[in-house]
């Protein structure tokens, strides 16, 4: 089962979340998401449980929980909406 973790510090790393998250059984991947120019944190990631039931008990559990000095949002990830790509003008005048 693959969760969304919201509101992360910057300063979060996926060693970080590994420590969470194995309390609830196997963590299978986690993902700290990084802004592509500047490389800095995005403030959240995505985190793959072994089982939905080690998830469910994951978001049970950490959702609305101090972390890192702020408050979590831990819920079940929602597939990636494909977005539509604007043509780019060759010429630009």
């Amino acid at each position: 089962m693959k969760l969304y973790v919201g509101n992360l510090s910057f300063e979060t790393s996926e060693a970080d979340l590994q420590d969470i998250f194995e309390q609830f059984g196997t963590v299978r991947e986690i993902r700290v998401i990084h802004d592509r120019e500047t490389g800095r944190s995005r403030g959240f990631a995505f985190v793959t449980m072994g089982n939905e039931a080690e998830g469910r008990a994951a978001i049970a559990t950490l959702h609305g929980k101090q972390f890192g000095g702020r408050t979590i949002t831990v819920n079940e990830a929602r597939p990636k909406e494909e977005r539509l790509r604007r043509p780019v003008s060759q010429s630009r005048r």
